[in-house]
């Protein structure tokens, strides 16, 4: 297919996508399966099926018991990748995001912002060992996981020395669980980290923490458990037990909504909350009457930089396993990011006359987080899509719309993030589709075979990725609300106006980023 009826083809995939009156949604065999880590009995959306190995051309004696099946061990290639990834997404944070939202403000806040970033990280590393893994990654109902592994109980067993093992999204595949706990706890630490760059510049340090303990605990655990938590691959064993483990599965997971990374669970998650909280804590002061230009576009662009290159640990390592699926993430991701940044640039460029350093690196994030949901879901042509689209619909995010919504999102979390993520997760149900080059679903987790082209329903797949999108937003709103009243009945969310025109860096830290 040439690159001109590539792109019709696309064109006319999209336009019947979004057509409400399409939408028909058509029940699978088996839940789609969205392409992004689960753990301990959670999995990931597979690579195609293995092939079978072949039966012994001669049966062994009837009288000679047959051998215990060995329990699969880790191979060390995929331990190894995970270890790595789980290093890159810590990077993404510290100190990626700080310097990228440092950068972004006056210098007289820039501190205030690295210390919301590493503290909030911080805390939320915490709490995940106390209670966030095991509430989002075992056993529970579909919203709520259980108490299996609070405290870190049962990842190691220091008597036996023995490691728990977590599934992946290849039958016979695990690896160490206590690395999957590491992989997600960043996730979780980034997420909440996030959010702080919607309310920057005026909010109170101990209304931060007090949010996060909240919205940590009432809407990323249980969107994270809704979204990934599955019995694994290696539980799909008999077509008669299906319907009884696709019941333990998350609620979005049972839907068949693809999410590799956490196009849902991090930013469309992240990116609401922080519009409800530009709009509780309130607009800067000055705001609208005056400019707040970035302190320091070096600090942005470094700290973007590192953004891209901690993503491909973000996306790519969500596979669980260093494989093909892995390697179409790490390329998509790629690829999604670069198109983002020219698309961005040239409206910027035609609309402002001049392109920017700061265009260039929103629109680097913006790809990044519009092909996290796609990332192993789809080809290279609808990465590409995917990329050029985000940068255009998401500059507009952060113009037009927010001017529309009339909040003071100081850092353009909700344009970029929620924007982006809503726009990668709908997309990702187009572009799946085998016949635009994606590598389609595992349809039945049985025999771990993937949809074919001919049953691929695009309006029926957006429809289920437009319900999981709807839940998450609903869902995150409403607890970013409470979590914000609460913060405010106990400590307040807003320093003063003598407090903000100080600076914050002095007023809650005591100190200042730069001597003069």
């Amino acid at each position: 297919m040439n690159l001109r009826s590539y792109f019709a083809a696309a064109l006319a995939a999209v336009s019947m996508a979004v057509t409400p009156l399409a939408f028909a949604q058509a029940p699978a065999a088996a839940p789609a399966a969205p392409a992004a880590a689960p753990a301990a009995e959670v999995a990931k959306p597979a690579e195609a099926a293995k092939p079978a190995e072949a039966a012994p051309a001669a049966a062994a004696p009837a009288a000679a018991a047959a051998p215990a099946a060995k329990a699969p061990e880790p191979n060390k290639g995929d331990t190894a990748w995970m270890l790595v990834s789980t290093l890159l997404v810590l990077m993404m944070a510290l100190p990626g995001l700080a310097l990228f939202y440092g950068g972004l403000v006056r210098s007289k806040n820039v501190l205030s912002v690295l210390m919301q970033v590493t503290v909030v990280f911080s805390l939320v590393a915490v709490l995940w060992l106390i209670y966030g893994y095991s509430f989002a990654f075992t056993a529970g109902n579909p919203y709520f996981g259980g108490t299996d592994r609070l405290f870190g109980k049962g990842l190691f067993d220091a008597s036996t020395g023995a490691f728990a093992m977590a599934a992946t999204f290849s039958k016979g595949v695990v690896i160490p669980e206590i690395v999957f706990f590491a992989f997600q706890a960043t996730f979780a630490g980034i997420t909440c980290a996030l959010i702080v760059g919607a309310f920057a510049e005026r909010i109170k340090f101990s209304a931060v923490l007090i949010f996060t303990v909240i919205w940590f605990t009432f809407s990323y655990i249980p969107v994270a458990h809704m979204v990934w938590f599955w019995p694994g691959p290696d539980a799909y064993t008999d077509a008669k037990l299906v319907d009884g483990l696709n019941a333990t599965a998350g609620k979005i997971w049972q839907w068949g909504a693809l999410d590799f990374a956490g196009g849902t669970v991090v930013h469309i998650n992240a990116g609401v909350a922080g519009l409800v909280g530009a709009y509780l804590v309130g607009k800067r002061l000055g705001y609208g009457k005056e400019a707040f230009p970035p302190h320091s576009l070096v600090l942005t662009m470094i700290g973007a930089s590192l953004l891209w290159v901690g993503w491909f640990g973000f996306n790519a390592g969500s596979a669980l396993e260093a494989n093909n699926s892995a390697g179409l993430a790490f390329a998509n991701t790629f690829i999604a990011a670069a198109a983002a940044v020219m698309s961005w640039i040239l409206i910027e460029w035609f609309l402002k006359g001049k392109p920017s350093m700061l265009g260039a690196s929103s629109g680097a994030v913006a790809g990044l987080v519009a092909i996290t949901p796609a990332a192993g879901n789809v080809g290279l042509m609808g990465a590409l899509v995917i990329g050029l689209l985000a940068g255009i619909v998401c500059f507009w995010g952060v113009t037009g719309l927010k001017k529309l919504l009339g909040a003071d999102d100081a850092l353009d979390v909700f344009g970029v993030h929620a924007v982006g993520g809503i726009l990668g997760a709908l997309l990702t149900g187009v572009f799946n589709a085998p016949n635009l080059g994606g590598p389609g679903y595992v349809s039945d987790w049985v025999t771990a075979s993937v949809i074919k082209a001919a049953d691929f329903s695009i309006a029926s797949q957006v429809w289920i990725q437009f319900k999981g999108v709807a839940l998450t937003v609903v869902w995150t709103a409403v607890v970013a609300f409470i979590a914000f009243k609460i913060a405010d009945l106990i400590v307040g969310l807003r320093v003063s106006d003598d407090e903000q025109r100080e600076g914050l860096d002095i007023v809650s830290h005591g100190e200042t980023a730069y001597n003069r």
